[in-house]
């Protein structure tokens, strides 16, 4: 893969926002998830985003590991899996790359809707009641998205400010989730040819910066309330959702 410097500068850029999205404000993904697709056919983007987003998980899991609660991992993991599996079958017979956005944005929308209307009937709860249903769906689609697009931390976000967890629970809890789910896709890239030589060749130039930006994000999610981190995890859900769907 070749690149023209102002390339190279916007895929650093990409690098360290996919690492402060592990350990900082997990929206920023769209960031990244916006990046990429645009310096590369989307499909090749999603092997070589992969890679950088699990050295990315294992700084989070062992920055957040005191704070996971493994018992919503265990809720996710089933529909995760089946989630992977349909994404695995839409990228190799279904979509093609402005499909598989339109796919992901009206995923995230359906979401945003949900969880607005959960937050309204529990407005006074701090402890949420989901049903039994909302987990292994969640989990779905979060996987579903994540291999498609690697586009799932939309999704996971609305599940775990649903869950009320805190700002520190919501981060360990989505290393913890993601570093399995996406150790799972890996296979699945490969025999897509979507994770090659090339690919990982891109990905050794762009870990020290992926290990910036994940180094940077704990010191700045301590700066930002409960409040303001779950407002935020939502505006950039939202801005993903229209980036995707119109842009």
């Amino acid at each position: 893969m070749s690149f023209e410097p102002w390339q190279w500068s916007l895929l650093i850029a990409g690098a360290v926002v996919a690492g402060f999205s592990k350990t900082g404000i997990p929206g920023s993904s769209i960031l990244f998830v916006a990046i990429f697709p645009n310096l590369m056919p989307a499909k090749q983007a999603t092997g070589v985003v992969l890679p950088m987003l699990v050295f990315a998980d294992l700084f989070a899991l062992v920055i957040y590991r005191k704070h996971l609660e493994w018992r919503q991992v265990g809720r996710l993991l089933p529909g995760a899996l089946f989630g992977i599996v349909a994404g695995w079958l839409a990228l190799g017979r279904l979509l093609d790359d402005n499909q598989t956005t339109r796919v992901i944005g009206i995923i995230i929308a359906i979401m945003l809707v949900l969880h607005v209307w959960r937050r309204r009937g529990a407005a006074d709860e701090t402890v949420s009641h989901a049903p039994k249903w909302f987990g292994p769906v969640m989990g779905f689609f979060a996987g579903f998205t994540t291999t498609v697009a690697n586009a799932g931390g939309p999704v996971m976000a609305l599940y775990l400010l649903a869950m009320r967890l805190s700002k520190m629970e919501f981060l360990g809890t989505s290393a913890a989730f993601f570093l399995v789910v996406n150790w799972i896709k890996v296979p699945f890239m490969v025999q897509l040819g979507l994770i090659n030589p090339a690919s990982l060749k891109l990905n050794l130039v762009l870990f020290p910066a992926v290990a910036l930006g994940a180094l940077l994000g704990r010191p700045a999610v301590e700066r930002v309330n409960q409040r303001l981190f779950e407002n935020g995890v939502l505006f950039l859900a939202a801005l993903a959702m229209l980036k995707l769907l119109f842009f």
